[in-house]
């Protein structure tokens, strides 16, 4: 197996992406071939401060260390060192269809209203995505519910390039997913994904938070008064209920039943203290090892370089054979 997954620069890493991608990766390097990535070319489709840009880069990629990502398991870079991965895209565009990015709902979030106005980037995005997985000829990609629609669309890029052209160059890449809480949802809106960028930063615990921040956080939780069932067919209906449960089991590696096993019958009163105490204790080494490493630019900049190097270096087949098929000569 080969693994690919990117995540974008943009903010603090949270405990969803944490518990919900990052986790897994972690794992995953002792399991598969892996490749992560900065996505910056990908923060390009929303309006940027440039010195920003490159600062959560650095950023990102010490949380991802610190969390776990170990550069001499895995090849980590940040896109934009790759140029090969902009070429591909391009080369893609002519296979990929205005229809089927037209049916991509993150689009239809983002833009909003103003779809005229938004960028050609947040339009055709999903086709550097494809590129990203292409380019390596990943089997498979680590993907939440809500990336699912964009895999798809790598595979039918794929599969029409490799028809168009005659050529068997491109595997279909398989989802990936595991974990239990490959979707972790908001402490205040168990029905909202957890994200950096909803405007409450109570409704999410970063990577950074202080421990009194997380403690407090949890406290003021979004719950119920119902007390926490037996069985998990009891938490139907109660979004944040389930929500607490799935954030604890992740972060204990057990299955959600188990935390039933351990806390039915009990109310939110007994449960959040023991929820805040054991996410305290998970990652308080992450974020003192990140502050540590976030110190060290020239450092980042440098494992961002050699990861680079190693990643063009496995995509230049793959883009070479995608420039004969085309009929171009370079």
């Amino acid at each position: 197996m080969r693994v690919l997954s990117g995540i974008q620069p943009t903010g603090n890493l949270h405990l969803g992406n944490y518990l919900g991608a990052i986790k897994n990766w972690v794992r995953m390097q002792d399991e598969c071939e892996c490749l992560f990535f900065l996505a910056d070319l990908h923060a390009l489709s929303m309006p940027h401060n440039p010195a920003q840009l490159t600062q959560s880069t650095r950023e990102m990629a010490a949380a991802l260390i610190a969390a776990g990502i170990d550069p001499g398991k895995s090849t980590l870079f940040n896109q934009a060192r790759v140029p090969a991965h902009a070429e591909l895209q391009w080369l893609l565009n002519g296979t990929a269809r205005m229809g089927w990015l037209g049916r991509m709902t993150q689009f239809k979030d983002k833009s909003g209203k103003n779809r005229e106005g938004a960028s050609i980037a947040l339009f055709a995005y999903p086709v550097l995505q494809a590129a990203d997985v292409l380019l390596y000829r990943a089997t498979h990609v680590p993907v939440g519910e809500d990336q699912k629609q964009h895999l798809e669309l790598a595979r039918d890029i794929a599969a029409k390039f490799n028809n168009d052209y005659g050529v068997d160059l491109f595997p279909l890449p398989e989802p990936y997913i595991t974990g239990a809480a490959t979707r972790v949802m908001s402490l205040r809106d168990g029905n909202a994904k957890m994200s950096k960028s909803d405007p409450s930063d109570g409704s999410r615990i970063n990577m950074t938070d202080a421990d009194d921040v997380i403690v407090q956080k949890i406290r003021k939780a979004k719950s119920d008064a119902d007390a926490l069932p037996s069985e998990l067919a009891g938490l139907g209906g109660r979004a944040e209920a389930h929500n607490l449960v799935n954030i604890y089991a992740a972060a204990a590696d057990i299955e959600p039943q188990a935390v039933l096993d351990q806390f039915a019958g009990q109310g939110f009163g007994a449960f959040k203290p023991a929820l805040a105490e054991l996410l305290v204790e998970r990652l308080r080494p992450i974020r003192d090892r990140f502050i540590a490493l976030k110190q060290d630019s020239a450092a980042i900049d440098q494992l961002l370089r050699s990861g680079a190097e190693k990643a063009a270096n496995m995509a230049k087949p793959t883009l070479d054979a995608a420039y004969r098929a085309l009929g171009l000569l370079r």
